[in-house]
C-alpha cells in the first residue's frame, strides 16, 4: 500500500508495508525501485496535501485537556512528522481501507517516524500528536476537538490563524489554528463535497451541512481576503424539547403547554427571530407534536431539521452547476410540495418569493404548516412577509396581500437572543384579522425584562396577557384539546395575579 521515498534527507525512506503489519525502516544506501502502484508523484513538503478523500472520514475522540496550550515547537514537530507521513503513504490506496483500519495504519507509521527521527516525547505528547495527525488525514483537522464539544453553539474560522467559538451565548477566541490557508481550504472542500457541493475560486460561496445536521457556510478567496471563512452552526447531539426549554427559562410551563397544543391542533405557525435566536431549534421542538400518521414534507436550503415522525420527506435546494444551470430554488421545492400530497409543509427558512407559495399552501388545506423568518418582532414579521411577496414580483394590492396573510397564518412565535446570551421566547402572538387595511394581532404571552443581576444576567419573566379564549379555541375543541388549553391559560393568568 505504501511506497518508500527517496531524494530527501529529512524524510525517512519507508519500505512497502501491508495493512496488517505496517513497519518503517531507515533507507538503504541503494534505493529499491517501487512499483507504479506504490509510488505517487513527489510533493514538496510545503504543499503536502492535508486531506484524504472524503470517503475516509471518521470522527475522532476529543483531545486531551492541554490540547489548547500547544506551543510553536509542537506545531513545528507536527509539521515535520506530517510531511514525512505524506511523503510515505499513498492517499488513494488509504481511502480504500475501512476508517478504523486506516486510522490504525496511520498511527503505526507515525509512531515509526517518531522513532526514526529520535524525537524526545512523553507517551502523552506522542499520543496527542498521533491523534492530531489522524484528524488531519482522516477527519476535519483542528476542527475535530471543537466539533466534539457539545457546549459550543457556533464555530467561526476567519482564516488559518483566527478561530472563535460561541459558548453560552458569548463569543470567545478558540486556541486552535490551522497550518495554513491551504489546509483550511482543503477541509472546507471536504465538508462541502460530502453533500455534493463545491467551493473554489469559480464558486466561492457555499452552504452545506455536517452529518449531524449542523449548518455550514464557506466563503473562499478571492471574496474572503484573509483566507477562507468557515462558519458552523452546531446542533446539540441530544435534540432539545419544550420541556428542556422550560428548564432553561426560555418559556414557562404554561406557555410550553400552549405551544404543544398549537403544534398538535395544526395551527399554521411562523417562527420569527433574529440570527442565532433559536428559530430552528424551536421549529424542531414544535414539529415533534405533529401526528405520526401525518405526511410531512420539509424544504430547506441545507437540510437541518431532524423530525422524528415516520412519514417525512426531506427536500433540499440545489445550486447551479459550473455552466450556471440546474439550480433548484426554494420556490421550486415549495411548488413541487403541493403535488406530493403533503399534510404539513415545513420550510426551514423563508427568505424570498417562496413565502407566497407557502401562504397559498397554508390556505388550501395544508393546516399545521410551519416556517421561520428573520424578524425582530411579530409585527415586523408581518411586514417582512409583505415585502418578500412584493419582491417576488407579485403585482397584488396591499389589502389583498394582507387578506392572504390573515387567512393563512394563525400564530407567530417570536424568539430572541438577549444581550447576556440567553435565548427566550418573547411573544406568542395570534393573527386575528383585518381592521380596514391593518392586520390585527393579540399576544397570548410576552416576556418582560425587569433588569439584570450583579453578573449581568437578564432578569425577567413571561407574562400572560389575560386572554381567556384565543382565536384558535374552536380548532382546539375540534381536536379535543380545549380542556387542556383552558387549564394552561387559567394557570398562566393566576400566576400574573
Amino acid at each position: 500500500m505504501f511506497g518508500k521515498r527517496g531524494g530527501n534527507s529529512d524524510t525517512p525512506e519507508l519500505k512497502p508495508v501491508s495493512p496488517a503489519a505496517p513497519s518503517v525502516q531507515p533507507a538503504a544506501e541503494a534505493p529499491v525501485q517501487s512499483t507504479a502502484l506504490d509510488v505517487k508523484p513527489e510533493l514538496p513538503k510545503a504543499q503536502a496535501p492535508a486531506i484524504a478523500p472524503a470517503a475516509v472520514h471518521v470522527a475522532a475522540p476529543p483531545p486531551s485537556e492541554n490540547a489548547s496550550d500547544k506551543t510553536e515547537e509542537y506545531y513545528d514537530t507536527k509539521t515535520s512528522i506530517f510531511s514525512a507521513l505524506i511523503d510515505t503513504i499513498d492517499l488513494s490506496q488509504l481511502s480504500q481501507m475501512e476508517p478504523e483500519a486506516a486510522r490504525e495504519e496511520i498511527r503505526d507509521i507515525v509512531s515509526d517516524i517518531i522513532s526514526i527521527k529520535n524525537l524526545a516525547m512523553s507517551i502523552a505528547e506522542q499520543e496527542e500528536i498521533l491523534q492530531d495527525i489522524c484528524n488531519d488525514v482522516l477527519g476535519y483537522g483542528p476542527l475535530e476537538p471543537l466539533l466534539a464539544r457539545d457546549d459550543i453553539a457556533d464555530i467561526m474560522i476567519n482564516g488559518a490563524k483566527d478561530a472563535f467559538i460561541e459558548v453560552e451565548g458569548k463569543v470567545e477566541k478558540a486556541r486552535v489554528r490551522f497550518r495554513d490557508n491551504t489546509q483550511l481550504m482543503n477541509i472546507c472542500q471536504r465538508i462541502v463535497s460530502q453533500v455534493g457541493r463545491r467551493v473554489d475560486e469559480s464558486s466561492p460561496i457555499c452552504d452545506a451541512r455536517l452529518a449531524d445536521g449542523s449548518r455550514v457556510n464557506v466563503i473562499a478567496p478571492p471574496l474572503a481576503i484573509d483566507g477562507p471563512a468557515l462558519t458552523i452552526r452546531k446542533f446539540k447531539k441530544d435534540k432539545l424539547t419544550l420541556d428542556q426549554l422550560v428548564k432553561f427559562g426560555s418559556i414557562t410551563p404554561e406557555g410550553a403547554d400552549i405551544l404543544q397544543i398549537i403544534g398538535k391542533v395544526r395551527c399554521n405557525t411562523i417562527i420569527s427571530g433574529g440570527t442565532g435566536s433559536g428559530k430552528t431549534t424551536l421549529l424542531n421542538c414544535m414539529s415533534a407534536y405533529a401526528g405520526e400518521e401525518e405526511r410531512i414534507i420539509t424544504c430547506e436550503d441545507s437540510a437541518e431539521l431532524q423530525l422524528q415522525q415516520p412519514h417525512v420527506v426531506r427536500l433540499e435546494t440545489r445550486p447551479p452547476n459550473l455552466e450556471g444551470e440546474g439550480q433548484i430554488t426554494m420556490t421550486d421545492l415549495v411548488k413541487n410540495c403541493l403535488r406530493m400530497r403533503p399534510e404539513r409543509i415545513i420550510v426551514g427558512e423563508v427568505r424570498g418569493s417562496e413565502v407566497f407559495d407557502l401562504l397559498q399552501a397554508m390556505n388550501t388545506g395544508h393546516d399545521g404548516s410551519m416556517g421561520t423568518i428573520h424578524a425582530n418582532t411579530p409585527r415586523e414579521c408581518l411586514s417582512r412577509i409583505e415585502s418578500m411577496i412584493a419582491m417576488g414580483g407579485f403585482n397584488l394590492p396591499a389589502k389583498t396581500v394582507r387578506e392572504i396573510i390573515v387567512g393563512s397564518i394563525d400564530v407567530i412565535i417570536q424568539a430572541a437572543r438577549l444581550r447576556d446570551g440567553s435565548r427566550r421566547i418573547t411573544h406568542v402572538t395570534e393573527v386575528i384579522g383585518l381592521e380596514g387595511d391593518v392586520i390585527t394581532t393579540q399576544d397570548l404571552f410576552v416576556y418582560k425584562i425587569d433588569g439584570e443581576d450583579a453578573n449581568g444576567k437578564i432578569i425577567g419573566k413571561h407574562v400572560s396577557t389575560g386572554i381567556g379564549r384565543p382565536a384558535f379555541w374552536d380548532r382546539a375543541r375540534y381536536y379535543n384539546e380545549e380542556g387542556r388549553l383552558a387549564a394552561a391559560l387559567d394557570s398562566a393568568n393566576e400566576d400574573n395575579q
